[in-house]
């Protein structure tokens, strides 16, 4: 069950800091409580093709890439709370707390919230995430949060569902060299899951969205976000022969919205679709890595590499779908899926602008989402943390 404590810290200051802090109402603990209780009622087996895990992917071994800077900012993150903050935010390395996420506004989330910090806590906050993401990385999760700021500027300035300081952090388990450990970031359109044992480093899954997507008003305005990424995907599909386009275009239209692997969807059952790498030219196989590459490389560009490496192994198993128009002002969903990778990207009906949306029933461009997962049991690390467990019992 979820846990609803409040850090000493907020009941000793003022009753305008409350009304800007996580205090939710009776509905929103109560459809978070349906969504955990839903989600959270098989035990964590990932996302497989037919239910079946694949494994021997993702075995225990040195990447040569230091985790030094990503565990320093952690500790450092940590020592700036108060001993009540820290309370609220540590948790085991196995706690269910991973899976406890969600891209949703209401949701009643755990640790400790950018609201609720001090100038300092959030400067260490961010520390932490620059210690583990590229400077790419680190911008678009700052964008991410300056565009709640917009949504909620144009939604009459509600801060009280909406706003750049709704974001709150976990740690799972103490920042070590070669203990398991991690943290999580999670918020309004954007969920980090960030895992370390020794030197390996996964980083799923990944929840990044916006709405909107470009801020033309406000404190933020000129704020953009997924434009490299919505383009990189027409430019696959694109590239295709029509013969390949029957292939990887799974339907013409899109009316609604195609998201499969969000929130509460670890275990989900997804067969490849599509068009399969092997299929594709040279050529053609170097514009979908750098579509996923533009996902991956939010990772520090050490471990990024890594990654890359990994996907690359499974290339010519890696499948391509999409679903919608081709041009460039059409609304789209496409995946990118490989037995070590799933990607989808999604343009998305109107929710937090659809008073001001022209046609408030069809998907648009200024509301995406994309999410990234690693099939095969290693979301969260998980794959990786059981191996260590079989190593040294806990």
């Amino acid at each position: 069950m979820i846990r609803l404590r409040i850090p000493a810290l907020l009941l000793a200051t003022t009753l305008l800091f409350l009304a800007y802090s996580q205090v939710p109402n009776e509905a929103f603990r109560q459809r978070s409580l349906a969504a955990e209780k839903a989600g959270l009622a098989e035990a964590f087996r990932g996302v497989t093709t037919q239910g079946a895990v694949e494994p021997g992917l993702f075995p225990l071994r040195s990447t040569g890439v230091s985790t030094e800077l990503a565990r320093r900012g952690a500790a450092a993150f940590l020592a700036a709370l108060t001993p009540e903050q820290r309370a609220e935010t540590l948790f085991p390395v196995d706690d269910v707390e991973w899976r406890k996420w969600m891209n949703q506004d209401f949701y009643v989330r755990q640790g400790v919230s950018f609201l609720a910090m001090t100038p300092a806590q959030r400067e260490a906050a961010f520390g932490m995430l620059r210690g583990a993401l590229s400077a790419k990385g680190l911008k678009l999760s700052q964008d991410i949060m300056k565009l709640n700021e917009t949504l909620g500027e144009l939604n009459n300035n509600n801060f009280e569902r909406y706003g750049e300081g709704r974001y709150w952090l976990t740690v799972m388990g103490e920042p070590s060299k070669d203990k398991p450990w991690g943290w999580q970031l999670d918020g309004h359109h954007l969920i980090l899951n960030y895992f370390v044992l020794g030197d390996q480093v996964v980083m799923t899954p990944t929840f990044l969205g916006s709405e909107p997507v470009i801020a033309t008003s406000g404190k933020y305005k000129g704020t953009a976000i997924l434009q490299d990424e919505q383009a990189r995907g027409l430019r696959v599909v694109n590239s295709l022969s029509p013969e390949q386009k029957q292939k990887a275009i799974l339907g013409a239209e899109k009316t609604k919205n195609y998201n499969l692997a969000e929130a509460f969807k670890d275990n989900l059952v997804l067969d490849y679709a599509g068009l399969a790498a092997s299929a594709m030219t040279a050529a053609q196989k170097k514009e979908l890595l750098g579509l996923v590459e533009a996902y991956v490389s939010n990772l520090d560009a050490g471990h990024a590499k890594v990654k890359m490496e990994e996907v690359k192994r499974h290339l010519d198993r890696t499948y391509f779908a999409w679903i919608g128009g081709t041009e460039e002002k059409s609304v789209y969903y496409y995946r990118v899926h490989s037995p070590v990778i799933l990607i989808e990207f999604d343009h998305q009906l109107p929710v937090g602008l659809r008073h001001l949306s022209k046609a408030p029933n069809l998907p648009d461009h200024e509301h995406i989402h994309t999410v990234i997962r690693t099939p095969n049991g290693n979301d969260y690390g998980k794959d990786l943390l059981r191996q260590h467990y079989a190593k040294h019992p806990h």
